[in-house]
């Protein structure tokens, strides 16, 4: 571990792709210095951002600001907030947008938001002329740690979160701190899910320093930065080794399984946004893993401890309205998982713990001890209920 650093130091991260590396810059108020990198990096650029309603208000005027003080000529394309815009409508959208605004393949394409945008305006670059380079500038915690880095971007389908999109990587992310002070607690909450998971799948050191430091993380103090540069450098490394996600990046789905067929049962809606999601589908890995004898029950109960005191939620009964939705079922949960992308000829791969820090790929995951080891869960979540009641 280092020094976390000062507010006043931005950090540069390396994504160390050949000719396709790019900077991850963090710190608070780097976003002023937007256009001036993107002038150094593309003489001439014109650019259009892409955003949501709610970043806009807060983040847009100082985006373009910063972009016209450096000569850069930019349209913008405003999309509603949250997962409704990720889909074929809201990608339609964009791109008819962005032909509307003349961007050529030698322009820009700048999401300024949380994940959706950047996934949304991302695979909408990707296709755009049959390909448009982007800019990242993340305006949440999620997006700053994870959905910003490494070249993921897509939408979601009717029948799974993330089915249809591409690798495409961006150029340079401007990962701006002072942003984040406008993020609701429990978006920032779900954010810190993704930082916990670098911690989870592969640095028990960094674990243990956030479990100490995590506090001074939601004040917003220099820990914020470290954390973030921290979890950038990590993801960063995985990324360089396998872009593709061809083995060691599906590490980095630790959680990812169970989390995503838990947002595809409540609708991709606000009632459990993507980190929530994260935070309980790490738990039920830790909890999982620890039911085939691969770490201590100890070990799952540790992981589960810091994400409560976090704030964020980690059992199925955390979810609003859940039970209501005639989802809450084991089956059910089942035939969402069976959409996951790392399903492979209809067998299940799953990321487990060995340890906390040491997360291993599962591949070929027999069906009947996880549909046992969910309906177990599930049976709890209906004594709990019954209990309240």
């Amino acid at each position: 571990m280092t020094a976390p650093p000062k507010h006043s130091d931005p950090v540069n991260v390396d994504v160390a792709l050949e000719n396709r590396a790019y900077d991850i810059v963090i710190g608070r108020g780097v976003l002023s210095s937007l256009g001036e990198r993107v002038a150094a990096l593309r003489p001439g650029v014109r650019t259009a951002v892409v955003t949501d309603r709610t970043v806009a208000k807060y983040w847009l005027e100082p985006t373009e600001a910063s972009l016209a003080a450096a000569g850069i000529p930019t349209s913008r394309v405003v999309v509603e907030e949250g997962e409704i815009s990720k889909t074929y409508a809201g990608l339609q959208k964009v791109s008819e947008a962005l032909i509307a605004a003349k961007i050529e393949r030698n322009d820009l394409v700048i999401a300024l938001g949380g994940g959706v945008v950047g996934d949304l305006a991302g695979f909408a670059a990707a296709i755009l002329r049959r390909g448009v380079d982007f800019v990242q500038v993340p305006t949440s915690l999620l997006a700053q740690v994870d959905s910003s880095v490494g070249g993921k971007t897509g939408i979601n389908s009717p029948q799974g979160k993330n089915l249809l999109g591409a690798f495409h990587q961006p150029v340079l992310v401007i990962a701006d701190t002072a942003v984040l002070d406008t993020l609701s607690p429990r978006q920032f909450r779900a954010g810190y899910a993704e930082v916990a998971k670098y911690g989870v799948l592969g640095d028990e050191a960094f674990f243990t320093w956030l479990e100490k430091n995590h506090a001074d993380i939601f004040k917003g103090g220099s820990a914020r930065e470290h954390a973030i540069a921290t979890s950038c450098r990590a993801k960063a490394g995985v990324v360089s080794r396998d872009e593709r996600e061809t083995g060691e990046r599906a590490l980095l789905n630790l959680g990812h399984t169970f989390g995503h067929a838990l947002e595809a049962a409540t609708g991709f809606s606000d009632r459990l946004f993507h980190g929530e999601g994260v935070a309980i589908g790490m738990t039920l890995a830790a909890q999982f893993s620890a039911s085939l004898g691969m770490i201590g029950e100890a070990d799952a109960a540790r992981v589960e401890r810091h994400l409560i005191e976090a704030g964020l939620p980690t059992r199925l009964q955390d979810i609003a309205g859940f039970a209501q939705e005639g989802l809450a079922d084991a089956d059910a949960l089942m035939a969402l998982m069976a959409q996951d992308k790392k399903v492979k000829r209809g067998k299940l791969t799953f990321i487990l713990l060995e340890a906390v820090g040491r997360a291993v790929i599962a591949k070929d995951v027999e069906p009947a001890p996880v549909r046992d080891f969910l309906q177990n869960k599930l049976a709890l979540k209906a004594r709990d209920a019954a209990e309240r009641r």
